[in-house]
C-alpha cells in the first residue's frame, strides 16, 4: 500500500513538472521551426505605416528572433514619388543601397506613380536581393476615384454597402495594380515586385461582417474611424498578417494574439476567435494572389 501511494505521488509530481514545462517546450519548438528573420524598410502613408510595429510583434510571437525593421518613411496621404524625393540619411533612397534590406514594403495610392519604378530601378542596381512589396490598400471613401484629393467624395454609409458593390468597385483598382506589377517585372526581366493583397483581405473581412460571421464585430463601420478609411485594430492586424505571410511565406494561423488586438474592448474568447479569423483571411488572400510569390 505504501509503495502504491509513493508511486501515485511520484506520478502526480512528474505530471506537474511536465505540464509546467509545456509552454517552454512549445516556445522552443516554435523558435526551432521559425524562418530566418528578415530586415525590412517601409515607406508609405497612414494606411501602412502602423504595420511595421505590429509585424515586429507578430514575428516575435512566431519565435523569429532576428526580424529587424531598419527604418520607416512616413508621409500622410503620400504617393511613392514623395518618398523618393526625400534626401535624408534615414530615408529610403539612402537606406536601401546602404543596408540592402531583405524586404522593402511600400504603399502607393493610385497608379501610375513614377516613384515606384525609381525605387525598383534602385533595388535592381544597388540591392538586387531585396524584394519589393507593394501593398494593395482599401479604397478611400470606398470608391475608385483617382482624383479624390482634388474633389473629396461624400463620406460613405459603409453599413449599407453590399459585398457585390465592394467587389465591383475594388476590382477596378486590383486590375490596375496587378497589370502594373506584372509589367514592371517584365520590364526588368525578373520578379522584383510582389503584391501584398491587403485590399483583398479587407474585402473578405467585410463580406464576413456583412454575413454576421465575425466575432465581436457587427457592422462594417466598426472597422474604420472616418470617411476616408483610417482603420481600427482588426484591419491593422489583418494588414500585418498579410505582410507576415508574404515576407515569410508561412501561415500566421495559430500565432498568439498581438498587442494591437488585445487592446480592443472584447473578452479573451472573442478576441481569440477574431484573431484566428484574421489569420485565416490573411493567409487565404496571400496564397490565392498570383503575384504574392506565396503558395499554400
Amino acid at each position: 500500500m505504501k509503495s502504491f501511494r509513493f508511486s501515485r505521488r511520484a506520478l502526480v509530481a512528474a505530471t506537474l513538472v511536465l505540464v509546467s514545462a509545456l509552454p517552454l517546450s512549445f516556445s522552443i519548438a516554435r523558435a526551432a521551426d521559425a524562418p530566418k528573420g528578415q530586415t525590412i524598410y517601409s515607406a508609405g502613408h497612414s494606411f501602412h505605416v502602423f504595420m511595421p510595429g505590429i509585424l515586429t510583434d507578430i514575428a516575435k510571437n512566431a519565435g523569429i528572433a532576428d526580424h529587424k525593421q531598419v527604418g520607416v518613411s512616413s508621409i500622410g496621404g503620400s504617393y511613392i514619388h514623395q518618398h523618393w524625393a526625400k534626401e535624408g540619411d534615414k530615408d529610403a533612397k539612402a537606406v536601401i543601397p546602404r543596408e540592402k534590406p531583405d524586404v522593402f514594403t511600400m504603399s502607393p495610392i493610385y497608379l501610375p506613380d513614377d516613384g515606384i519604378e525609381n525605387f525598383v530601378k534602385l533595388v535592381a542596381e544597388k540591392s538586387p536581393k531585396t524584394r519589393v512589396l507593394l501593398q494593395e490598400f482599401w479604397l478611400p471613401y470606398d470608391v475608385y476615384d483617382v482624383n479624390y484629393k482634388k474633389q473629396r467624395p461624400k463620406d460613405p454609409d459603409r453599413d449599407a454597402l453590399t459585398a457585390e458593390y465592394l467587389r465591383t468597385e475594388y476590382g477596378k483598382y486590383f486590375e490596375v495594380m496587378d497589370a502594373y506589377v506584372a509589367e514592371l517585372n517584365k520590364k526588368y526581366g525578373k520578379t522584383i515586385v510582389y503584391v501584398t493583397p491587403v485590399g483583398q483581405a479587407v474585402l473578405a473581412l467585410r463580406e464576413k461582417v456583412i454575413a454576421g460571421e465575425v466575432s465581436g464585430i457587427k457592422k462594417q463601420s466598426e472597422l474604420f474611424t472616418d470617411g476616408i478609411g483610417h482603420c481600427t485594430g482588426p484591419i491593422k492586424v489583418l494588414n500585418a498578417y498579410c505582410h507576415y505571410g508574404v515576407v515569410y511565406g508561412k501561415s500566421p494561423v495559430g500565432l498568439p494574439v498581438p498587442g494591437a488586438l488585445e487592446s480592443r474592448d472584447m473578452d479573451e474568447e472573442t478576441t481569440g476567435k477574431l484573431n484566428t479569423l484574421l489569420q485565416e483571411i490573411a493567409w487565404q488572400a496571400v496564397t490565392a494572389h498570383p503575384l504574392s510569390g506565396v503558395k499554400k
